[in-house]
């Protein structure tokens, strides 16, 4: 785990992507909770793609900041692609990490090496590896038999 200003894959400053994840968090629909959260996803070829939570009053219909920029990236690249780094932001400043089921779906397409960015207690950055924040994912290979 890390607090201090990191270069990621393909150069982007860890800093710059909890910017564009916060930036996103204003885009927010959330009258319910007044949660509003903001992720990024970074992919291995380079594409940087974008997206907010959107409430529901039905509050399990709710979908997450982080599934849906990785839907916008698998729009945009295809179902190819592989995940290098995500981050995620409130837009008021305050921690959050993504939720499990949001962790199981950046596993789906990371990298083995990929980081997840995100604002810790304090307003200290965090950078910590995917997989040690879901260690033993449920992955494809748990599908075959």
């Amino acid at each position: 785990m890390s607090d201090a200003e990191v270069e990621l894959p393909g150069g982007v400053k860890s800093g710059a992507l909890l910017a564009e994840a916060a930036e996103a968090a204003g885009q927010a629909y959330a009258p319910y909770s007044g949660l509003r959260v903001g992720a990024v996803v970074v992919t291995t070829s380079g594409g940087r793609y974008t997206g907010c939570n959107v409430e529901n009053a039905s509050y399990g219909l709710t979908l997450c900041a982080e599934r849906n920029a990785v839907a916008a990236a698998v729009r945009a690249e295809g179902a190819g692609l592989r995940l290098a780094a995500a981050a995620c932001a409130r837009a008021d400043g305050g921690a959050i990490t993504p939720c499990g089921a949001c962790r199981q779906v950046l596993a789906e397409f990371a990298e083995p090496g990929a980081v997840v960015v995100f604002p810790g207690t304090g307003g200290r950055a965090r950078m910590v590896a995917l997989r040690d924040l879901l260690p033993e994912s449920f992955g494809r290979g748990d599908l075959r038999s």
